[in-house]
């Protein structure tokens, strides 16, 4: 194995984890701002396919960081709620903070890269 091919795996794997919790981001900015969506409005707003949203959204639950209701009084009780916890909502700063690091970190390289350019 050479170090590039080493190098080619790690970034696959750091962008998967990153790729997820950009999901999980956007999905937590969902649920906080319209609980009330259904899956299939989320899966929309989100483009994600519903077993993608689906399984989003079991992480999130096991991982306590949303709760999961269903309309009491609904005729339809399929219908849920979405809540984010108080972990949740954590979750959801340190993940946008994570976000902006990494936002600024980029801009940084793309400035270095253009200094570099010009000379």
């Amino acid at each position: 194995m050479t170090v590039q091919f080493l190098n080619d795996i790690i970034v696959q794997l750091l962008y998967g984890v990153m790729k997820n919790d950009q999901d999980h981001l956007n999905l937590l900015r969902k649920i906080g701002d319209k609980p009330k969506s259904s899956q299939r409005e989320l899966a929309d707003e989100l483009g994600f396919s519903l077993g993608k949203l689906n399984y989003c959204l079991k992480e999130l639950k096991a991982k306590g960081l949303i709760k999961m209701n269903n309309f009491k009084k609904s005729k339809d009780k399929i219908k849920y709620i979405y809540v984010l916890t108080p972990g949740g909502i954590a979750a959801k700063t340190k993940l946008t903070i994570n976000f902006m690091k990494r936002k600024i970190q980029e801009y940084d390289q793309l400035k270095k890269e253009l200094k570099r350019a010009k000379n």
